[in-house]
């Protein structure tokens, strides 16, 4: 069966990271079911290596209380579609870091979803200015298939580095691989250098084996 005009994607463009073509629409893709949202269980934590050495929680309302902020951004997905100029809203990843500091030796987080599904990345890519803990996207709430009610967006990374359904993060003293670099992929994931798959990695990219 051939696309539909709104998910037809146009040939590669030079300003879009090598490999990738322009996508209209947003594709859903995800490993395993879509979790059911339960509101009067769901939280958020932060926990590992904090400055405090304790765990913190929000509840779904306290998590929503949190300061917002609105960023314009490109999603890359490893598989060569890239979907354009999105205004996502949510939470900025560096809110979490100001009301939760990490322990100064703490060098990467792992980003924790429903099902046990996880993406690490280096504190720096979760502190840049435009990660979010998305709940918008282009002012519509996004849908279950697409990570409602949290997912992470890091625009500087492949879309495999922010996982939908978030439920915690985790500070870490050292690097180790998340669920997709376990079983393959880069664990850097800089679509500017093409880093899709752990056979291209050079020293010092990934932690030691």
């Amino acid at each position: 069966m051939g696309q539909s005009e709104q998910e037809q994607s146009s040939p590669s463009d030079p300003g879009l990271p090598p490999g990738q073509r322009v996508q209209r629409g947003w594709p859903a893709l995800h490993y395993g079911p879509v979790p059911r949202f339960k509101p009067l269980t769901w939280d958020l934590q932060v926990f590992g290596a904090t400055a405090s050495a304790e765990k913190h929680s929000w509840d779904f309302e306290g998590f929503n209380a949190l300061p917002r902020t609105t960023v314009r951004a490109d999603l890359h997905c490893v598989t060569r579609f890239s979907v354009l100029d999105s205004d996502w809203t949510g939470v900025a990843a560096s809110v979490l870091l100001d009301l939760v500091p990490p322990d100064r030796d703490v060098t990467h987080v792992m980003v924790w979803a429903e099902y046990g599904y996880s993406a690490n990345l280096r504190l720096a890519d979760f502190a840049a200015p435009d990660t979010l803990l998305a709940t918008h996207r282009n002012g519509e709430t996004i849908t279950a298939e697409h990570g409602f009610p949290v997912r992470l967006v890091v625009p500087r990374l492949y879309a495999w580095k922010g996982p939908k359904w978030v439920r915690a993060v985790e500070y870490m003293r050292a690097d180790r691989r998340g669920f997709w670099e376990e079983r393959g992929y880069h664990n850097r994931a800089d679509p500017w250098r093409e880093q899709r798959y752990s056979y291209q990695e050079e020293p010092g990219d990934g932690p030691l084996r």
